[in-house]
């Protein structure tokens, strides 16, 4: 009887065994599926994440209704002028009392720059980008648009940031502006602003300027001398935050306060726009679960 029970266990023992060695062999044991990572909420009105690597979308809300840009506008001035032929970041520009004159009657963010002072091109992308100047995006629309006056240099720019967003397939934008200063038709989509900085973020200038926290320069003056500038502290105070790299903040009455992001950490990288927040705070919030929420997704 004891041998025969023995016996018995040894044969389930094996047939167990076998069991389990065939649902192995067949894939039928499978590990627990990974929980499923929560779609965030936002506050913002607009909002657009992607897989920066792929350009899949990960995340959409009102992701293609037109809205108002602020300075995140800014972003098109700087693919505008890096994409020119034969672009000489060191060329000098000199700073014209218009542009003062400009910043005075918008009261609109400025770099501080000073009329009659030589600024080479790559400084004034740190000062549009970095302190959102519109006294440095203005310098760079005038320096680069065509036409015998100021007035028609910056209007042949914004035409040239237009050309630009439609061969990027930005079908649901248009700019009135070089800085985001709305004549009352200036405006796109967290999409369509996701898309350009995708873009522009190709460019390592760019990628430079726009992940500084702080830039110093040295312009010429009139008489010749070296002036030492105040440092242009950037606005986006996300950056280095998980992974944070740039790119641009915007705020205005109308805009409310928006943020085009771009963020990589562990070889994971996210990029995406947020529309119309109510707050800073609001805004930054958002944007934190977005990028969040995109490492999770890729993961």
């Amino acid at each position: 009887m004891i041998t025969a029970t023995k016996g018995l266990r040894v044969r389930r023992a094996a047939a167990v065994a076998l069991t389990a060695g065939a649902m192995l062999a067949t894939g039928a044991l499978t590990a627990a599926p990974a929980q499923a990572v929560t779609t965030p909420t936002i506050t913002a009105k607009g909002g657009f994440l992607m897989n920066s690597a792929t350009g899949k979308t990960l995340f959409t809300k009102s992701a293609d209704t037109k809205r108002l840009t602020a300075s995140t506008t800014k972003i098109m001035t700087a693919k505008v002028v890096l994409t020119q032929t034969n672009l000489n970041l060191d060329a000098k520009v000199t700073i014209k009392k218009a542009y003062s004159d400009y910043i005075v009657s918008k009261g609109a963010s400025s770099a501080h720059l000073i009329v009659g002072d030589k600024v080479t091109v790559r400084q004034l992308l740190y000062g549009m980008m970095l302190p959102s100047g519109c006294d440095a995006a203005m310098a760079l629309a005038d320096k680069f648009g065509s036409g015998t006056t100021v007035a028609a240099r910056t209007k042949n720019f914004i035409a040239k940031m237009n050309k630009k967003a439609a061969d990027l397939g930005m079908t649901n934008t248009h700019f009135d502006s070089f800085d985001g200063i709305s004549n009352g038709s200036n405006y796109s989509t967290p999409r369509d602003l996701t898309k350009l900085a995708r873009s522009t973020m190709k460019s390592s200038t760019f990628k430079s300027v726009v992940k500084t926290k702080s830039y110093t320069a040295k312009t010429i003056t009139s008489s010749g001398s070296t002036r030492t500038m105040a440092a242009w502290k950037n606005t986006n105070t996300l950056l280095g935050w998980n992974g944070t790299l740039g790119v641009k903040t915007g705020s205005g009455t109308d805009a409310k306060y928006c943020l085009v992001f771009a963020a990589t950490y562990n070889g994971e990288s996210v990029m995406g726009a947020v529309l119309t927040a109510s707050s800073a705070d609001n805004r930054t919030a958002d944007v934190k679960k977005l990028i969040n929420y995109g490492y999770a997704k890729i993961s």
